[in-house]
């Protein structure tokens, strides 16, 4: 009796091992083939969906390839010979500065509050002290110590970065170019706080009481 219960108790081990196996490969083929064998337009061919007749699309306008080649240097890094530098990598407009003052509103106002001035809701509740920009130290600062900063971060501590981070990089979050626009609107922010009249062009001071 006792040898008739193992056998049957191993015949039905047998069945829910096989059972398993083949739920197993149904599993794994469904996977698999629902999105292998999908329709689909491969690389190089014809398309009647398109006018040009291709399947492969050009790039859309402004898209940016993946690691894309970096030839200049002081657009990506903010640095010349290993120096910050007081120049902008291009030309400076009111529709740049429009563009920087959105960016900046977006990541930077948090923080540093929209008058850069480092009074925010974060510095009140925060338990941070986030840098204002009207201080002597920022108003002379090289245009490019905004955008390397942006860039990598503040790092809180000795130089080898063993100190605690203060602000994370944004690298991953805001392009170059609106790193510098940013850049850019941070020293309009410090020229509208500090001007004085000498700031002002001859030809338009008589204009200041209007």
């Amino acid at each position: 009796m006792q040898s008739l219960r193992l056998g049957n108790f191993w015949s039905v081990t047998r069945r829910l091992r096989h059972g398993w196996v083949i739920l197993l490969a149904f599993l794994l083929g469904g996977c698999h083939y629902d999105l292998y064998n999908q329709p689909k337009d491969k690389t190089y061919d014809p398309s009647s969906f398109f006018a040009d007749g291709r399947g492969s699309r050009p790039n859309v306008p402004g898209a940016v390839q993946a690691n894309r080649v970096q030839t200049d240097t002081y657009l990506y890094t903010g640095l010349i010979n290993g120096a910050k530098a007081d120049v902008m990598p291009f030309a400076v407009n009111r529709a740049l500065l429009a563009r920087g003052q959105a960016q900046f509103n977006i990541y930077c106002a948090v923080c540093h509050g929209e008058a850069g001035n480092g009074q925010s809701a974060v510095a009140q509740r925060g338990g941070i002290i986030p840098a204002n920009f009207h201080q002597p130290r920022l108003r002379v600062a090289p245009l490019s110590h905004f955008f390397v900063t942006i860039t990598n971060g503040v790092y809180r501590g000795d130089t080898a970065n063993n100190g605690y981070q203060s602000m994370f990089s944004y690298a991953s979050r805001i392009t170059p170019e609106d790193r510098w626009a940013i850049a850019a609107y941070i020293r309009a922010l410090q020229l509208s706080q500090n001007a004085t009249l000498d700031d002002v062009p001859p030809d338009q001071r008589a204009t200041l009481g209007q």
